[in-house]
């Protein structure tokens, strides 16, 4: 193997290697389990005082955490997010919340579009092809929509976006749109977790995320999504002079 393909093979693989190794080092170490309510319950208080003491370094913290568990698709991006509202405010923490999931999201639509982009162009699965071939039609509309709307999986859609070669720039920037609403509102009751935990009592996902929370933030996904519709419809009714003015 002559040097030049060692580095193209390096260049285009690299980067998925090392989301294997960390993924099997994070499951090694336990991590996942550590992502849970009851963890930020029993460790609240020390790790808000860390924050307090090192406000700078915990955020950074906090980002590597999240960026790397989104990247290598591990559960509990939701209890991070609230985590953030926890340690740094429904501001600050939603704030930290849009840039760990957009941030860990890019990374993992970047490593699936340069090391499997070509093959799963050709065989991707039903589902994420019909992501993939919404994504084609209206790259930006159609990601924020699903951004918007939480009961999308961040893996699914990113590696849809990478399937249906979505330009780096326009995947960031519906990513990180699409993502403030429901990052806020999660910081937002993350910040109250405090209150919730001195209470007492089992404390769930279920418990702190009622209809009246995901309702508004799936019509925002919904709203999202008309003016794709609109123009779908135009096109299909045929352009009058009117409508190209």
């Amino acid at each position: 193997m002559t040097s030049a393909r060692a580095l193209t093979l390096l260049r285009r693989f690299g980067p998925l290697a090392v989301i294997v190794v960390l993924f099997v080092i994070a499951f090694a170490s336990g991590l996942p389990e550590h992502l849970s309510l009851e963890e930020l319950r029993a460790r609240g208080a020390q790790l808000q005082a860390y924050a307090r003491e090192h406000p700078v370094l915990c955020a950074e913290i906090y980002l590597a955490v999240y960026v790397g568990s989104v990247a290598i698709s591990l559960p509990g991006a939701l209890v991070l997010s609230l985590t953030g509202g926890f340690l740094f405010g429904p501001l600050g923490g939603g704030l930290a919340a849009v840039a760990g999931a957009s941030g860990g999201s890019t990374v993992t639509f970047l490593v699936f579009r340069t090391a499997f982009g070509d093959m799963l162009r050709k065989a991707p699965d039903a589902f994420i092809a019909r992501v993939a071939e919404g994504l084609r039609k209206d790259a930006f509309h159609y990601l924020l929509t699903l951004r918007l709307i939480p009961a999308f999986p961040l893996l699914i859609v990113n590696i849809a976006a990478a399937i249906a070669s979505v330009p780096a720039r326009t995947f960031l920037l519906a990513s990180v749109l699409g993502m403030i609403p429901s990052s806020f509102v999660y910081a937002g009751i993350g910040a109250g977790l405090g209150h919730i935990f001195a209470q007492g009592g089992p404390v769930t996902l279920g418990t702190l995320l009622s209809p009246r929370i995901y309702l508004p933030i799936i019509g925002m996904g919904v709203l999202a999504f008309l003016p794709p519709l609109w123009r779908h419809w135009r096109k299909g009714r045929g352009a009058t002079p009117l409508d190209e003015k």
